[in-house]
């Protein structure tokens, strides 16, 4: 699988879950998260906001207590479906870029490049990171 081929796969899974995110069955929207955290308490919910009326709680509430620590809510609201849409797009966007023959073709240009400097080997670690391979 080349670079470009491992960019590809985790932006259309991503954007598969994101997509499926960013509703509930009934269809109604889910697509930006926030947590809100119970007083007093290093836990709350998460919640979707619906532009059309309520939000829904994504969090089940097992005997009463939530289902999520604040600091794992609190990422799990800024990284909601519209981030993940987002991340595919410039997924997407570095796999066909026509400057960079070694995203597309698997060449060895990006081995050992330095992904704090080199936008592509930075998104190719995503892509990694995100398909569970190596990174």
């Amino acid at each position: 699988m080349t670079p470009a081929d491992q960019l590809r796969a985790a932006a259309a899974r991503l954007r598969e879950l994101a997509t499926a995110a960013s509703a509930i069955k009934s269809g109604r929207p889910t697509t930006r998260w926030h947590f809100k955290k119970r007083r007093g308490q290093d836990s709350g919910y998460l919640y979707a906001e619906n532009p059309d009326g309520p939000g829904v709680r994504l969090t089940p509430n097992p005997v009463g207590s939530p289902g999520m620590r604040t600091r794992h809510g609190e990422y799990a609201a800024a990284m909601d479906p519209t981030v993940g849409l987002a991340i595919a797009a410039l997924l997407e966007a570095v796999a066909a870029d026509p400057d960079d023959p070694g995203v597309r073709e698997g060449t060895a240009r990006h081995v050992g490049c330095n992904p704090a400097t080199c936008p592509a080997a930075a998104a190719l670690a995503v892509a990694r990171a995100f398909l569970g391979g190596p990174r």
